[in-house]
C-alpha cells in the first residue's frame, strides 16, 4: 500500500493540473465555444439581471392604452401592490389605544407628545404640531421620517417641517420609522443582517411602515382640529419612498410629495443602486411590477415627486423614467396638471429647496394657496424636549415585528388521499403564481459545450466529460457528465447539485464512486454557486433577484429543472430513474424540483433544513407552506435520508401513509447506499 499511495498523489496532482488547465485556457474563448470561466458565468449573470430588470420596466402597465384599460386593470394591480407590502388582507384596526405623555407651547404652534399602538404591542411615537389659535379644522399633513438615528427617535431630525406647517395652518403628525424610533426595530434585515427568510415570509419593513402610516391618519381623523377630506403625506429617503406606497395604500391622502425616493427596476438594477438602499425602499416584487404602477394607484391625486441629481440612491435616470409613465396615467384621466416632478443639483439631503418645492405643493393643492415658499426663522428643540416615552412598554413587540406581521401557514391535518390531492393541486398552483411567477414562460436551446476527459483518474469509473449549457437566456452553468461503459440500453440517473460549499477542489468525487459504473451522474454547479461573488457583492444579487421577482435559490431551482431536460432531451440519455441529491438546502430544492417534474423519481437528503426559516429563501413561500408539506408535495415518490430527518418531517410521512407509501422515506448512512435502495 505504501508504494501505491505516491502514484495515486501523482495521479490526483496531474488530474488537478489538467482541469485547471482546462480552465485557464478556456477564460478568453466566448461560452458556446468553450468553457466559461466562473467569472465569465458571474458577469453574465449580472447582464441577465439587468436584462430581465428592464423588461419588468418595459411591461409595467404596457397593456394600458387607454382609461378604461386603467380602470378594469386597476384593482388588481392594487390587490398585487398590497399583497407586495404584506397588507393584503389587511391586517385588523385594533384600538389605537393613543396617549398624550405630555406637551408645550411656543409663539405660534404648540407639540404634543403621542404614542399610539397600530396594532397590539407595534408602538408608534410621535410629535403633533398645532397652530396656537385654531378658529376650525384644518388641513393635515402626515410626515414621514428618514433613516435618522438617535435614542428619541428620527422625528427630532425632521422637527422643522412640523414647526412650518403648524405656523402656517396645519396639523402636522411627525411620526418615528420601525427603525429609529423610540423602540427601535429592524429595517436592513437582507441588506446588513443576512436574513433572508424574510422573503420566504414576504417581508419588507415597507409593510409596517405604511400600516402605521395609516393607522397615524386614523389617529388624526379623531382629532377635532382636523378637515377629513384634506390630509396629504410628504417625507424624505426612506420617509419618501413610505409616501409613495402609503398614498397608493390609502386613498384618504389627497395629496403627496415624495422627496429623494424614486427608483425604477430597470435603472436600479443597470446602475447597482439596489445595495444603496435599506431594505423598506422595495416592496416584493412577486407580480413583476415597478414604481409606476404605485404612481398610477395614486392618480389622479395631486403627486410632486423631488429629487436630487447626485443621489447614488436614487438615479436620475430612474425618477424621470418613473415620471415620465406615471404622467402617462394621470393623462389618460385628463389630470397632467396634478402630477410634476422636480430635481435640483444636490446630494441626498433635506435641504432647503426641496422644502419649498413639497410645502408649495401642498398650499397649493390642500388650501388653495400660492404663497411663495418662506421657512422663516426656525428654532429647534433639544431632541430631549420630543421625547414621547420615559420607558420601554413591556408589551412592546417593534424589535421583533418581522416575525410576526406576515401570517405564516400553518400545517394542515389531512385525513383522506382526494383532501390531500385536492390541496396539492392548489399549492402547486399558488406556487407558480405567487413563488415562481420569474421563472421563464419558454426554455431556451441548451447550446451545449462539452470537453471528454481522457486522461484523470475518474476516467477509469466511467464516461467522464465537463459540461456547461443554457437553462434560460444569458445564463450557463457547469458540471460534470458521467456515463457508465456498459452495455445496457438504459441507467438510472443521478443529479447532484452543488452549493457554494461544496465547491472546494476539482478532484471531489469520493461521494460519487459508488455510482459512477451503475449510474448516469450529473454533478451540477447551478447559477451562483461557483460565482467569485464575497458576501457583501452576493447580498447584493439576492436583493436585486427580489426585485425582478425571484431569489437566487427559485433560479437554481429552475436550473435544476432544466439539468434533468438536459439530460434526456439534451444527451438524449435512456434514463429508467432519475435521483436528484443534495445538501443542506440544495436538498430541499430537490423537493420542490420534484414536485414540479414528476420524472424525478427520488430526492435524497443530506442535513436538509426543517423550515424555511432556515432556507432556502423562495418568494413567498411561507404564507403558503413549509418544507414539510413542500416535501410531501413528492408522495408517492420515495424521499431518503442521509442523516435523520427533522422531527417536522414526521407530518410528510402522514401524508405518505394516505398512499399506503410509508416506506417511500426512509433513512440510509451513504449516498450509495441510498441509490440502491429499491422504489416501490
Amino acid at each position: 500500500m505504501s508504494q501505491d499511495r505516491p502514484r495515486t498523489r501523482v495521479v490526483l496532482i496531474l488530474a488537478t493540473l489538467l482541469f485547471t488547465a482546462t480552465l485557464s485556457s478556456s477564460q478568453t474563448q466566448p461560452h458556446r465555444s468553450g468553457l466559461s470561466s466562473r467569472e465569465q458565468r458571474y458577469q453574465m449573470f449580472q447582464d441577465y439581471l439587468i436584462r430581465r430588470a428592464a423588461q419588468i420596466t418595459q411591461n409595467n402597465l404596457a397593456n394600458v392604452k387607454s382609461l378604461v384599460d386603467w380602470k378594469r386593470e386597476r384593482p388588481e394591480v392594487r390587490r398585487q401592490f398590497l399583497y407586495m407590502l404584506g397588507l393584503d388582507p389587511m391586517p385588523k384596526k385594533a384600538p389605537l389605544e393613543s396617549r398624550v405623555t405630555g406637551q408645550f407651547e411656543r409663539d405660534t404652534y404648540r407639540v404634543e407628545k403621542i404614542v399610539f399602538q397600530s396594532m397590539p404591542g407595534l408602538y408608534v411615537t410621535g410629535n403633533l404640531y398645532l397652530p396656537q389659535k385654531i378658529g376650525g379644522r384644518l388641513p393635515a399633513i402626515v410626515y414621514l421620517c428618514g433613516h435618522s438615528p438617535g435614542p428619541w427617535g428620527a422625528k427630532v431630525d425632521y422637527q422643522h417641517h412640523g414647526i412650518w406647517f403648524a405656523r402656517h395652518g396645519y396639523v402636522a403628525f411627525l411620526i418615528d420609522t420601525v427603525e429609529f424610533g423610540e423602540l427601535p426595530g429592524i429595517h436592513h434585515g437582507t441588506h446588513d443582517l443576512g436574513l433572508w427568510y424574510w422573503q420566504s415570509l414576504g417581508y419588507t419593513p415597507a409593510g409596517p411602515e405604511v400600516w402605521n402610516a395609516i393607522r397615524a391618519l386614523d389617529y388624526l381623523l379623531t382629532r377635532p382640529e382636523v378637515e377629513p377630506n384634506k390630509v396629504a403625506v410628504t417625507g424624505i429617503s426612506g420617509g419618501g419612498a413610505m409616501t409613495w406606497f402609503a398614498a397608493a395604500a390609502d386613498e384618504r391622502f389627497q395629496v403627496a410629495a415624495p422627496v429623494c425616493s424614486t427608483w425604477s427596476v430597470e435603472h436600479h438594477v443597470k446602475l447597482d443602486a439596489v445595495q444603496e438602499n435599506c431594505d423598506c425602499i422595495y416592496f416584493m416584487n412577486t407580480f413583476l411590477r415597478d414604481l409606476p404602477a404605485v404612481g398610477a394607484l395614486i392618480a389622479p391625486r395631486p403627486l410632486k415627486i423631488i429629487s436630487a441629481i447626485r443621489d447614488p440612491s436614487f438615479p436620475a435616470a430612474g425618477y424621470h423614467d418613473v415620471y415620465k409613465r406615471t404622467r402617462a396615467i394621470y393623462e389618460l384621466y385628463g389630470a397632467a396638471d396634478k402630477v410634476e416632478e422636480y430635481d435640483n443639483d444636490a446630494p441626498h439631503a433635506d435641504l432647503l429647496p426641496f422644502r419649498k418645492q413639497a410645502d408649495e405643493w401642498l398650499n397649493r393643492w390642500l388650501k388653495n394657496d400660492s404663497t411663495p415658499f418662506d421657512e422663516g426663522d426656525i428654532k429647534l428643540e433639544e431632541p430631549s424636549a420630543l421625547k414621547v416615552l420615559d420607558r420601554q412598554p413591556p408589551d412592546a413587540v417593534n424589535e421583533e415585528i418581522y416575525k410576526t406581521f406576515i401570517p405564516h401557514h400553518q400545517l394542515q391535518t389531512w385525513k383522506t388521499l382526494p383532501a390531500w390531492k385536492k390541496r396539492r393541486t392548489e399549492l402547486i398552483n399558488a406556487m407558480r403564481d405567487q413563488v415562481l411567477r420569474a421563472f421563464p414562460g419558454t426554455k431556451v436551446p441548451f447550446e451545449i459545450w462539452k470537453k471528454p476527459d481522457t486522461g484523470g483518474w475518474v476516467s477509469r469509473y466511467a464516461s467522464h466529460s465537463y459540461v456547461e449549457f443554457t437553462t434560460e437566456e444569458g445564463v450557463r452553468v457547469s458540471g460534470e457528465l458521467f456515463v457508465p461503459r456498459g452495455a445496457r440500453s438504459s441507467y438510472p440517473a443521478l443529479i447532484y447539485v452543488k452549493r457554494a460549499e461544496d465547491i472546494i477542489y476539482p478532484v471531489d468525487y469520493d461521494l460519487l464512486l459508488s455510482a459512477l459504473e451503475n449510474h448516469v451522474v450529473l454533478q451540477l454547479q447551478p447559477r451562483a454557486a461557483d460565482y467569485p461573488a464575497d458576501n457583501y457583492k452576493m447580498s447584493n444579487l439576492k436583493m436585486t433577484a427580489a426585485l425582478i421577482g425571484a431569489t437566487i435559490e427559485s433560479m437554481q431551482l429552475w436550473d435544476i429543472l432544466r439539468s434533468v431536460d438536459y439530460l434526456v432531451d439534451g444527451e438524449k440519455l435512456k434514463l429508467s430513474s432519475i435521483s436528484v441529491y443534495g445538501r443542506g438546502y440544495m436538498g430541499a430544492l430537490g423537493l420542490y424540483a420534484a414536485a414540479l417534474d414528476e420524472r424525478i423519481t427520488r430526492v435524497i437528503l443530506d442535513d436538509p433544513p426543517s423550515s424555511h426559516w432556515q432556507g432556502p429563501a423562495l418568494l413567498n413561500i411561507l404564507k403558503l407552506t413549509d418544507l414539510p408539506e413542500a416535501a410531501a408535495l413528492v408522495a408517492p415518490r420515495q424521499i431518503i435520508s442521509l442523516t435523520p430527518l427533522p422531527e417536522p418531517y414526521k407530518y410528510t410521512s402522514s401524508i405518505f401513509a394516505l398512499y399506503g407509501k410509508d416506506r417511500q422515506i426512509a433513512e440510509r448512512k451513504a449516498l450509495g447506499d441510498a441509490l440502491r435502495a429499491p422504489e416501490q
